[in-house]
């Protein structure tokens, strides 16, 4: 059984078919081969269960495997630079072409809605080709060796080169584009790498390998292995791996730092972001942002807007709008081009959801809108009078709910904005840029976005945070540069003993025009 059998056939309602899903030779890849064996791990449909497919149960040993084939070909077999740009230029033609085969992939495995799977491939074809023309920043410069007495006589110059296998750990929220984010600039740089997509939304992340071999990755430089008893706990600690690039929680961050040891890790962790809105600011404006920013992708994005200080002044006004606009949202099927919020990843998130805002009830928090779960989904929610020790206002919900606070000085509002143990993106909405500008300078987070909310990743930007929201920065050539290092190269011209020294009458002497 391939990747994209099922247990029963397409249900026309579904709009699904299997070609449309996936049409994979196999569950996972490595060795340069498709494994079709201990294809038992189900991959359903969150919305309703229909079995899309299966996928390997691989092993540790199958990860020593994989990543052991990696490291013998970077060892043995040279791919330059322009190859690697022209196949991943390649492969973001072929994404292009298959951009509504993708688009139901991550349609059917994942939460987002049929639109907001369609914009994901949009942004996965503009990282694939972000991470072709970083072949520009594999450059470096010459040394500067003549103001220092240990560097007189001497030359010298880097370039950057790859550092190695990379392992790359995705999750269910943006089954491509993050995956993009990865091993776009991981080849790009001239390294192997290890893919381990999220197990609740694997067929994307294989079909996108397949994609990357057909465009001309050797498949000696890629695997890709979804999970299995040990999986996670022998890639971050093969010996052979030599950077983690990880996307998911804080707390499986710290698992994978014990066991990976003394070695490079980028990780981005979530946020719970922050949006200020100033008494001069547009209300209509404001509150338009919030409600896309907050109930997008069900919530369950990390640069989702969580929390929302308000001037007192204009309190009422966004709230009755952020309100009225949560409540007109359509939560329903992902396929349904007029459904706003598909379900959440699966029933037992919503029921967290649910957990945390009837929690933050108990404490004192009133419910403006939503507030009601139906199986996995779970309606858009505002919240306000919500107690700072809840734990929608002190964790990362990774869900359709936003609350919102009234504050009377800026100091406050900037002050409630720093509480939290996140510091990813943050909005600020005010008509004057000096405001605009003296808040940003004082949000500890790695990027304020002006009259938006946090809301907002160009895929080029640096992406990353300060605390708890992780450790160094993706965005294309910000990531190229994390996933290769400088070496230098040194000439000694004129030290003791240097050989035109000892040539009869050494150099001749050099006369000025």
């Amino acid at each position: 059984m391939t990747a994209s059998e099922t247990l029963a056939e397409a249900r026309p309602e579904t709009g699904y078919s299997r070609a449309e899903i996936a049409n994979l030779p196999g569950g996972a890849f490595f060795e340069g081969q498709w494994q079709t064996a201990d294809m038992i791990l189900e991959i359903r449909d969150p919305e309703d269960g229909i079995l899309l497919g299966r996928v390997c149960s691989s092993s540790p040993q199958d990860v020593r495997r994989a990543v052991a084939h990696i490291h013998r070909h970077l060892q043995g077999a040279e791919w330059p630079l322009r190859s690697r740009r022209q196949t991943l230029e390649t492969a973001g033609q072929l994404l292009a072409d298959q951009s509504d085969r993708f688009a139901r992939i991550i349609a059917a495995e994942s939460s987002k809605t049929i639109t907001e799977a369609e914009r994901e491939v949009g942004r996965c074809i503009e990282t694939l080709r972000l991470s072709a023309a970083a072949s520009g920043e594999l450059t470096g410069e010459t040394l500067g060796f003549e103001d220092s007495v240990s560097g007189a006589g001497k030359i010298g110059w880097y370039s950057r080169k790859p550092v190695g296998i990379i392992a790359a750990i995705t999750p269910f929220n943006d089954p491509l584009n993050l995956v993009a984010h990865k091993l776009g600039p991981a080849l790009i740089g001239g390294n192997g790498v290890v893919l381990k997509p999220s197990g609740r939304t694997p067929l994307t992340g294989l079909a996108f390998v397949q994609l990357l071999l057909e465009a001309g990755v050797p498949s000696g430089r890629i695997a890709v292995i979804v999970s299995g008893p040990g999986v996670s706990e022998a890639l971050v600690g093969d010996e052979q791996v030599d950077l983690i690039s990880f996307t998911g929680g804080p707390r499986t961050a710290d698992r994978i730092a014990a066991t990976a040891g003394a070695k490079k890790i980028l990780s981005e962790l979530g946020g719970n972001n922050p949006t200020i809105v100033c008494a001069d600011a547009d209300a209509v404006q404001a509150s338009d942002a919030i409600v896309a920013g907050a109930f997008g992708v069900a919530g369950q994005n990390c640069l989702s807007v969580q929390r929302v200080y308000v001037h007192i002044s204009l309190f009422e006004e966004v709230l009755e709008r952020v309100t009225r606009g949560a409540a007109a949202l359509k939560t329903g099927p992902k396929l349904d081009r007029s459904t706003d919020v598909g379900p959440l990843i699966s029933e037992a998130e919503a029921t967290r959801v649910e957990e945390w805002v009837e929690e933050a009830k108990a404490a004192g928090a009133r419910v403006q809108a939503g507030g009601k779960r139906r199986g996995a989904y779970y309606e858009p929610t505002v919240l306000t009078d919500v107690p700072p020790e809840c734990r929608v206002i002190r964790d990362e919900v990774f869900g359709p709910v936003v609350s919102l606070m009234p504050f009377i000085g800026i100091a406050d509002a900037v002050q409630a904005a720093n509480s939290s143990d996140y510091g990813l993106q943050a909005g600020v909405f005010t008509r004057s840029i000096d405001r605009a500008l003296a808040i940003a300078e004082r949000l500890h987070v790695g990027a304020v976005v002006i009259n938006e909310t946090s809301d907002v990743r160009i895929d080029s930007m640096p992406f990353g945070g300060f605390k708890k929201s992780g450790v160094g920065r993706e965005g294309v050539r910000y990531a190229v540069h994390e996933m290769t290092e400088p070496k230098s190269t040194i000439v000694n011209l004129g030290g003791p003993g240097a050989r035109w020294q000892q040539l009869p009458g050494g150099l001749p002497e050099r006369k000025m025009p």
